[in-house]
Parts: structure tokens; C-alpha cells; sequence
């Protein structure tokens, strides 16, 4: 296997003294997991955060290994990491996207729709400028594994409602897409609705 593509860094895993699995979302290939060398050294540690843009080659290695890739920054999403609110989405929205996707399958709108997600988490003034989004993303990304159709998120719900919505399909994810696995995941979407239920009402 041999992949050369804009790819959206989606989780990170730390693996031996000096390396890391990463789990890379593209339009064409879909969720790859790859082993990064020296992913704790300086010049790649900006580079490895959740939601960064990266140009991403992949190499495969025997049919028993996972593949190598080689990764160049594209944008960071570093310096969004210090705000709660944006963190917490960027977080959650790379989360759920390494852990319910299978990989190698491609999802091409799910692509554009995490890269326009986080694009709004990081250039909105306040998360009611994008919290919309990520509920939007929610109901795509349950639509296109399998699960409903439940309609977008109207533009002009009040804000509580949106709130409520986004418990809601909380549930259903954590019940059909994350059954098995939903403690350590299901807890960065936690700490979202909880710093988004801070916002207060309309």
C-alpha cells in the first residue's frame, strides 16, 4: 500500500520509547492507522496534535505490519488547544472519527465535513458559531455508517434546543456506535456538553 494525500491527524498513540501510532482521515483512502518514527521528538511533536492538516505519505511494510508514514504540516491546530471550548470540540470531533470509522473505507463527505467542522471550531468568535456544525457532522457521520437518517439541525434553533439535540445523539452514539468502547471516548464528548451547557440560553 503507498498513499501520498492531504490527511486530517485524528488520534495519536504513543508505541515503544521513541514512536506512534496515528490514525490519518483522507478523502480518498478513508481512516489509515500508521506507525510515525520518532514521534516524541521535537520536530515532530507539533506536528502529531489531533486535528492538524497534514500532507500524509504512507508506505506499506510486510502483510503483519502496520504501514510507515512521513508527515508534513499542512495547518496546526495548536494554538486553538489553549481555549477550553475549541479544544474540547477539536477533541471530541477527532475522537469520534478515529474510533467508529473503519479503516480503509472511503467517506469523502465525512472528509470535507470534519475539515469544515474544525475550520469552524477554530474561525468562529463563540462556540455558537459552530456547535451547530458539529451537530450536523454527528447526524452525517450516523447516516453514513449506518444508522438513520435523522434530519440537520435546523439554522435558527435556540440554543438550549441545540444543546438538548446534541445530548440526544450523545446517546445514540455512545448506544450503536460505541457500545463496546464508549468510556474513554464518550468522556471527551462529556466535557463538551458541559462547557457548551455554560454558554446558557437564548
Amino acid at each position: 500500500m503507498q498513499i501520498r494525500a492531504p490527511a486530517i491527524l485524528c488520534s495519536v498513540r504513543p508505541h515503544g520509547e521513541h514512536g506512534a501510532v496515528v490514525r490519518l482521515m483522507t478523502e480518498e483512502h478513508g481512516l489509515a492507522a500508521a506507525y510515525v518514527a520518532g514521534a516524541r521528538g521535537r520536530e515532530l511533536r507539533p506536528l502529531l496534535i489531533p486535528g492538524n492538516l497534514l500532507e500524509a505519505e504512507v508506505r506499506g511494510r510486510a502483510a503483519s505490519q502496520l504501514p510507515s508514514a512521513r508527515l508534513e504540516l499542512v495547518a496546526s491546530r495548536g494554538p486553538w488547544l489553549t481555549e477550553p471550548l475549541p479544544s474540547a470540540g477539536i477533541g471530541w470531533a477527532c475522537a469520534l472519527t478515529a474510533a467508529t470509522l473503519p479503516e480503509g473505507h472511503p467517506y469523502p463527505l465525512l472528509y470535507d465535513s470534519l475539515g469544515a467542522l474544525l475550520d469552524a471550531i477554530c474561525l468562529a468568535p463563540s462556540a455558537r458559531g459552530w456547535a451547530r456544525v458539529l451537530a450536523g457532522y454527528e447526524v452525517l457521520l450516523l447516516r453514513e455508517v449506518g444508522y438513520g437518517a435523522a434530519p440537520a439541525p435546523p439554522p435558527e434553533e435556540p440554543w438550549h434546543d441545540l444543546v438538548a439535540r446534541l445530548e440526544r445523539q450523545g446517546k445514540a452514539i455512545g448506544n450503536r456506535l460505541l457500545a463496546d468502547r464508549a468510556g474513554d471516548v464518550m468522556a471527551a464528548r462529556a466535557i463538551l456538553l458541559d462547557r457548551l451547557k455554560r454558554i446558557g440560553g437564548d
